[in-house]
């Protein structure tokens, strides 16, 4: 089950006791906000994408849309998002539970974080699941989840 690899991860890190678990689903941006109480651009949604026969992890603002210009800018090819099935085998996780963490050992996943994050302190990605999420800070957020950085990856519109 997914939400164990993140919790797996987590325990790792002293932080599994973090993980917030709802009664509720929290599988999409408006769900995970009503959830957590908080408004939907604090939510830090993963979005994955395939890039050059690999999966491209994009970690972005719960109010940002992706700009499909900017996409082709940053990486060099038409936005194209992962089917379910190809998410599941990419990532371990299931739509509306993924997330950068917990990921399986040799996976062909790079993270990234977008701009749209960074007028926070604090952000709620999910953990695996599509009833759960985790605070943290966008520092922990890159850190966690091994993000290839942040910076020049401006690949969505629409948040403010």
């Amino acid at each position: 089950m997914s939400i164990e690899a993140c919790r797996a991860y987590f325990r790792a890190l002293g932080r599994e006791e973090d993980i917030l678990e709802f009664d509720v689903s929290s599988a999409t941006v408006e769900l995970a906000a009503q959830a957590v109480g908080v408004e939907p651009a604090r939510i830090a949604k993963t979005l994955s994408f395939l890039v050059d026969d690999s999966c491209v992890l994009l970690v972005a603002a719960g109010d940002a849309k992706i700009d499909n210009a900017k996409f082709k800018a940053q990486f060099h090819t038409k936005a194209k998002m992962l089917t379910p099935e190809q998410v599941l085998d990419f990532t371990g996780h299931a739509v509306g539970g993924v997330c950068p963490f917990g990921l399986p050992e040799g996976s062909c996943v790079t993270t990234y974080l977008d701009v749209s994050l960074r007028r926070f302190e604090t952000v709620y990605p999910a953990a695996g699941s599509s009833n759960s999420a985790i605070q943290l800070t966008c520092e922990e957020l890159a850190e966690y989840a091994h993000s290839a950085g942040w910076v020049g990856v401006d690949v969505c519109k629409n948040w403010t």
